[in-house]
């Protein structure tokens, strides 16, 4: 994943926990164990937020649709 600071916002852990709508240690469980792309700024850690959209992308399950089943059973 190539990171373009010119369009890709770097986030705080707290910025990528508010966006996902969890406490900070989820996204620092991602980080931990690097299921998320992060930089290293010195000490800080920053997740750029192209790395945010693709794992929610990641995470999303499509709809399954069934045409003409039919339910066997008492009704």
């Amino acid at each position: 994943m190539t990171i373009d600071p010119r369009r890709d916002r770097l986030l705080t852990v707290a910025e990528v926990a508010e966006l996902l709508n969890t406490t900070e240690r989820f996204p620092r469980r991602l980080i931990e164990e690097r299921r998320i792309t992060f930089v290293r700024i010195g000490r800080k850690v920053r997740i750029p937020e192209s790395a945010v959209r693709e794992f929610i992308a990641s995470g999303v399950v499509e709809p399954l649709t069934v045409r003409g089943r039919v339910r066997h059973g008492a009704a």
